[in-house]
């Protein structure tokens, strides 16, 4: 495991997806389309997270093709939930104990993401995802076409906005779009527990490549606080 940080981290955000959850939530949502229109949105997905086609040409051609109910997305957010990576919210706990902020910048859905903060004990003000859009009867009327969420480099301009007080910073994630905070973030923290993907291996400050994100703190904690933690356990 990696030496523990120099000086302390102040904030400690989150990727959801393949990071905090073992699912995909487009992935999931897209499970009840014929087979070509689900094959279609998966090849999109994995395009945009390994850096091959830029987010924001098939953000809106995924919810588009899916035309997704508020009770589906709401289902999304119970399998972030049950599908939680192991001890995410132990470390979140730990975090939260040492008096770190914690918080999730998504290129998911906001409601759905919104459930999984809950159940880690995330307040919502710390929460950052794209905000959709329903009719009264419940189907997809549209997102919100201009979160920097939608596109790529939006979760740099997420972090770019933080108020001074968030800093040091930590970013944690699984995708492309992730390693885009590399430069921003004082720690870009690459997380392969549930994909490995190389281009970030490559470009992360650190790799987790075990099964959870306990290694996170030995990464990003210094001593002081690592010892903290012992002794309140």
């Amino acid at each position: 495991m990696s030496a523990a940080a120099a000086r302390p981290y102040q904030s400690f955000y989150f990727d959801c997806d393949s990071t905090l959850t073992r699912i995909e939530g487009i992935d999931e949502l897209c499970a009840l389309l014929d087979a070509p229109e689900r094959e279609q949105v998966h090849a999109l997905t994995e395009q945009a997270m390994n850096g091959e086609i830029a987010l924001e040409q098939v953000y809106g051609q995924r919810l588009e093709l899916i035309v997704p109910t508020a009770e589906q997305v709401e289902e999304i957010g119970r399998l972030y939930v049950e599908q939680m990576v192991p001890f995410t919210d132990e470390v979140v706990a730990d975090l939260q104990s040492l008096g770190k902020t914690v918080g999730i910048v998504s290129g998911g859905l906001r409601p759905a993401v919104l459930e999984l903060a809950r159940k880690l004990g995330i307040p919502t003000e710390h929460v950052y995802a794209v905000g959709i859009d329903f009719g009264g009867d419940g189907r997809f009327r549209d997102f919100e076409r201009d979160s920097p969420l939608c596109r790529n480099r939006g979760k740099v301009d997420v972090l770019r906005a933080l108020p001074s007080g968030a800093r040091p910073l930590v970013f944690v994630g699984d995708g492309v779009t992730d390693l885009e905070t590399s430069g921003i973030a004082d720690l870009f923290v690459g997380f392969g527990g549930v994909v490995a993907r190389e281009p970030v291996r490559a470009g992360a400050h650190h790799f987790i490549d075990g099964p959870d994100l306990r290694p996170l703190l030995d990464i990003a904690l210094t001593m002081e606080e690592r010892n903290r933690l012992s002794d309140a356990g």
